[in-house]
């Protein structure tokens, strides 16, 4: 778990995700034939056909490998500095989706310099407006919006403005727990994804088709590095990687669950943003049937991932969706079972094994 706890604590927001993807480029360092970096900050990670010794080529001699595309976004939902007041209290304009009843009272970072940790500032995220001993009973009742959020960074305005412009990254701040058969920790979503790829491919001994892992930018606000990558690569099958509802606790009606923890891989049949191939969604079934992969089948009616944007690409892509099944998603406790996080790493290598 420490690579998870290593990406779960690195702070990378759409368009600013140049930590979270120098920590992966050193991390999967050898496991890819060529890795780079395309114009909209995606990792791209390119790693060759490894059949086995003696087994009978796939296809004909002139034709290529099947092309996989794995897609794995890294950024997290967070915020840009959009204003700093008279008094030194800095706003937010936010870059994803936030329930702001999760934005209470919270520890957050501003990080002046995108690639330098050592200058990031904490501050005291809170909206604005009166306390609850002097509230009226119908401030009491009131849900804020993002743009009434300041944040407090105990410092005089002139230090502020010297240190804080329009545009820094922000942050929540928030450690890994292990807590019982759980990891619970901000931004799983997804940097699960991200730990799952890296693992499968670790896993990968032998397999036939070229694997081109790329770890995509600006998927919270549009799926947009992926739809860039997607026409660069043109895959011939597309794999998002993804966290997915787990609404199991008390409060949600089974029906609307989506998944259920503990279950296994979340093997997704369609969300908001593209329905899944059922060849390759079948293949997936199939190999973790032979496994004794756990897995479960899922719908999700909001909502969507990479597949959204590699489906598109070009004339079409076959895709899918492998989901970690996630509690409490888009909060700093998001909540996932080792068992669901393990499942969707070994369904995955062994689909890649057999493609």
């Amino acid at each position: 778990m420490k690579l998870l706890e290593q990406l779960v604590t690195t702070a990378g927001v759409p368009g600013r995700e140049h930590r979270v993807r120098e920590l992966i480029k050193k991390q999967v360092k050898g496991l890819f034939d060529t890795v780079e970096t395309d114009r909209l900050g995606s990792l791209v990670c390119v790693r060759k056909p490894r059949p086995k010794k003696g087994a009978k080529k796939r296809g004909s001699k002139k034709s290529r490998p099947t092309r996989v595309m794995l897609a794995a976004h890294m950024d997290q939902i967070g915020f840009l500095v959009s204003f700093i007041d008279a008094n030194g209290f800095v706003r937010l304009n936010p870059v994803g989706g936030f329930d702001t009843r999760n934005l209470f009272a919270r520890i957050v970072t501003i990080c002046p310099d995108i690639k330098d940790p050592s200058k990031d500032i904490t501050g005291v995220m809170n909206p604005g407006g009166k306390p609850i001993h002097i509230a009226s009973e119908e401030d009491k009742k009131k849900i804020p919006e993002v743009k009434e959020f300041m944040i407090d960074l105990g410092l005089p305005a002139e230090e502020v403005n010297k240190r804080v412009r329009i545009g820094d990254m922000v942050v929540l701040q928030a450690p890994m727990h292990q807590i019982g058969n759980t990891v619970v920790s901000q931004c799983l979503d997804n940097r699960v994804a991200c730990w799952i790829a890296i693992r499968a491919i670790e896993k990968l001994k032998h397999h036939d088709c070229e694997i081109v892992c790329v770890f995509t930018v600006q998927e919270e606000v549009g799926l947009r590095g992926a739809m860039a990558a997607a026409y660069g690569v043109d895959p011939d099958i597309g794999i998002a990687i993804d966290t997915t509802l787990c609404c199991d606790t008390p409060g949600v009606p089974d029906t609307e669950r989506v998944t259920k923890q503990g279950d296994g891989a979340a093997l997704t049949v369609m969300d908001a943003s593209a329905i899944a191939d059922t060849e390759v969604l079948g293949a997936f079934e199939s190999v973790a049937k032979k496994n004794k992969i756990k897995y479960q089948l899922s719908i999700l009616s909001r909502g969507g991932t990479d597949s959204g944007a590699m489906q598109r690409s070009r004339a079409g892509v076959r895709t899918f969706t492998l989901s970690c099944p996630t509690r409490y998603i888009h909060t700093v406790t998001e909540t996932v079972h080792k068992d669901d996080l393990h499942a969707c790493r070994d369904v995955l290598a062994a689909y890649l094994e057999q493609v």
